[in-house]
């Protein structure tokens, strides 16, 4: 970070000595814009209150399948879920799929990400979650360098995406309401409001703010 804002300095010289990296107490501000976990989103509340804040925690993104995904759709999931190893919150992490789903058109559309496995620490992720996996008797559905798990949870380790089952669209959509600060996108084809395309989500616009909440209106609002 150090470095990027020497950068920015130099091609935006307005923002020379207006960044500062500290490792002391913060003090003498106006307001805040944080981001960690969710347990240090606690403590970020708990410091900052009083102050105008924006505090953003873990967030995950996941896609709804409903088994009608042409293959260019599935190979543009291939974006969302691989790109940048998954490590962001942009990246889905876990599928919403129909009871009778059918994963072979699924991991024939992620193969073309298969070199993945080349990269060493990649690769140890991949052994270590699959030795997990198998150690502790799960149920794993998996192609050589990617794996999949059902699980009720959002966040989902290195080389492998979570997977739920779903017999209703509409319960579907109630029990996403309720998880909404949990999620940061959620990709599908026509099945949700506000929902994006697949392939789509490393690829923001300007307005597609972070959890959803407009930086900038709140910056001018101080």
């Amino acid at each position: 970070m150090p470095f990027l804002s020497k950068y920015l300095e130099y091609v935006a010289p307005g923002f020379k000595d207006k960044i500062i990296f500290t490792e002391e107490k913060v003090e003498g501000f106006d307001a805040v814009i944080a981001t960690g976990s969710n347990n240090t989103a606690r403590y970020f509340e708990y410091y900052f209150r009083g102050k105008p804040s924006i505090i953003r925690n873990n967030r995950n993104s996941i896609a709804i399948l409903t088994g009608n995904e042409t293959v260019e759709d599935l190979k543009n999931l291939s974006e969302d879920i691989f790109r940048y190893y998954g490590l962001g919150c942009r990246n889905v992490s876990k599928l919403f799929v129909p009871e009778d789903y059918d994963f072979n058109s699924f991991f024939e559309a992620m193969y073309h990400w298969h070199p993945i496995i080349e990269k060493a620490k990649y690769a140890n992720n991949y052994d270590y979650n699959k030795a997990v996996y198998l150690m502790s008797e799960f149920d794993i559905l998996e192609n050589g360098f990617f794996m999949i798990k059902e699980d009720k949870s959002y966040a989902s380790p290195i080389a492998t995406v979570f997977y739920e089952k779903y017999n209703n669209l509409q319960t579907l959509k109630e029990k996403l309401h309720a998880d909404k600060n949990q999620i940061q996108c959620i990709v599908s084809k026509g099945c949700f409001e506000n929902e994006i395309d697949f392939g789509e989500t490393q690829k923001p616009q300007l307005w597609d703010y972070a959890d959803s909440v407009d930086s900038v209106k709140f910056l001018l609002s101080i």
